[in-house]
């Protein structure tokens, strides 16, 4: 007996939201640790990105509606280059 596609689709996305938290919460722990901002940005992306997949999983919108939740997913990955070029910028002596 075979799981429609639509329940398939909506425990595949609800492991990749469970995926994201944990990352999320790995990234916070090794930023209590560094105070470094780098793992901070990490963790708001991940985060945005487990919440923006959960939803998606329950509200059940068809791909053709979905322009939302990857406008969302595209600031998750923004945060991440952000997060990557703000760690390479010249720092300030004072």
């Amino acid at each position: 007996m075979s799981l429609p596609a639509t329940a398939l689709g909506a425990f595949l996305l609800g492991a990749i939201a469970m995926g994201c938290a944990v990352a999320s919460l790995f990234f916070l722990r090794f930023w209590h640790g560094t105070r470094d901002r780098f793992f901070l940005w990490f963790a708001a992306s991940f985060l945005i990105e487990a919440i923006n997949r959960a939803i998606f999983a329950l509200s059940g919108v068809r791909q053709e509606e979905a322009q939302l939740y990857y406008l969302i997913r595209l600031v998750s990955y923004l945060l991440i280059l952000w997060a990557v070029i703000e760690k390479n910028l010249p720092r300030h002596r004072r």
